[in-house]
């Protein structure tokens, strides 16, 4: 008896997005009896945990054939072609093709190459699966870039991923259009390099004019969100739409990774500390409600106590919000890697704890300041949803999934508010 594959998503939104597109190649190709790991390559650790994973279903599905693709099988695919759990090692880019899956279920157990991961700096086209309505009933993910062309020395994904691709406007709102038809409430937009968007395209437009494009274009849409962008590559389009459209969510997610001008300039970002703060600055006086998120690395090479002191001040110089703290992992490959002056576990333990409880106060002093105000909240299930601002809201009377909804805020409990 055949039965539908399974699906384990390791990593970000975007490999979450892909996920559910094979879901759809491989149903149409007919694939049935396999278990598909999408893994992610963003540290050692990543991939330890995805070979941890794979040991696992393998002997949850003995009988299975069970395929690994994603960041990590792009990277490394002799690791994963290595491991007797392992039948079929897929690349990026293959994983998104309709043939790919088309001959597997021809051959599912035949001939057909073990590894089939092509050289992924040589695609020039989007990744263009597109699907409608990936997400919650209330809130729906749109891919509108892959790929990255900057090489920041501590990271593997351009190696993963590819240089940065764009789909364009016009298929973007088409989308769009098509999911608020569906009754989505609030549309992210994705990708791997968002900022990056519309370089490759002609004309070369800037997110700013997606984004403006799609609230002109799409009026029925409540709400648009943007996910993780790089603030030296945001254009004026885009600090217009933050101070001018209300449908814009007062939330940002900034790729910011340090605070200290050396090690910024080790990790070859493109950005320092003032430009940075900066930014911050600047988004808050167009939008004082604005919030931010921040991707921060603890334990970079050659890190000391006064460059880890300068990241710990920027989380109140730029008034961050929500977190992310990655402790630094070597991945072989990249620039960083060959560093002498590597720094010790447990200093990145110690350090990557102070930033979270750093991240943590900023939390309980934003939802703080919440209380007595009155927010729009869209509901991802009956008794919670998020403000603009992505804060959670508990409701104890139950509300309709994917509404929003407008109520006072009454407290704070944990990090949640409440009504």
């Amino acid at each position: 008896m055949s039965t539908p594959p399974k699906f384990t998503t390791l990593g970000c939104r975007l490999n979450a997005y892909e996920t559910e597109a094979m879901k759809e190649l491989s149903q149409e190709a007919g694939i049935s009896n396999a278990v598909i790991v999408n893994t992610c390559a963003v540290t050692a650790e990543a991939v330890r945990k995805a070979r941890q994973e794979i040991r696992k279903l393998r002997r949850e599905n003995p009988e299975a054939t069970l395929i690994v693709t994603g960041c990590a099988a792009q990277t490394e695919p002799e690791t994963f072609a290595k491991m007797g759990e392992v039948d079929r090692v897929i690349g990026n880019t293959e994983k998104m093709q309709p043939e790919t899956w088309k001959n597997m279920a021809a051959d599912f157990v035949g001939e057909t190459e073990k590894v089939q991961v092509d050289d992924i700096m040589s695609v020039t086209e989007t990744a263009g699966h597109l699907i409608d309505g990936f997400g919650t009933r209330s809130r729906a993910y749109v891919q509108v870039q892959n790929g990255c062309d900057h090489r920041c020395t501590f990271c593997i994904i351009p190696y993963g991923r590819g240089n940065s691709r764009s789909v364009p406007a016009g298929v973007v709102v088409d989308q769009i259009k098509r999911l608020v038809d569906k009754g989505f409430n609030e549309v992210v937009l994705t990708g791997v390099d968002l900022t990056s968007w519309g370089a490759d395209l002609p004309a070369q437009p800037k997110l700013g004019d997606l984004v403006m494009r799609i609230l002109k274009l799409v009026p029925d849409l409540p709400r648009l969100r943007i996910s993780s962008i790089d603030s030296i590559e945001v254009d004026e389009n885009l600090m217009a739409a933050i101070a001018t459209e209300p449908r814009l969510m007062p939330h940002l997610h900034l790729s910011l990774q340090h605070g200290d001008d050396l090690i910024l300039k080790r990790m070859a970002r493109r950005h320092l500390r003032d430009d940075a703060i900066r930014f911050c600055e600047d988004a808050k006086k167009l939008r004082p409600d604005m919030t931010f998120g921040a991707d921060i690395i603890a334990g970079f090479p050659t890190e000391s106590d006064a460059h880890f002191e300068n990241s710990l001040k920027l989380v109140k110089d730029c008034d961050l919000t929500w977190l992310h703290v990655f402790p630094y992992s070597k991945r072989e490959g990249t620039p960083a890697a060959k560093i002498p002056s590597q720094v010790s576990g447990p200093t990145i333990k110690a350090r990557a704890a102070q930033l979270r409880a750093a991240g943590e106060a900023q939390v309980a002093k934003h939802l703080a300041a919440q209380i007595g105000k009155t927010h729009s909240i869209l509901m991802e299930n009956p008794h919670m949803g998020r403000t603009e601002q992505f804060s959670e809201v508990h409701f104890s009377t139950p509300q309709i999934e994917g509404d929003i909804v407008k109520a006072t805020i009454t407290g704070q409990a944990a990090n949640q508010l409440t009504v």
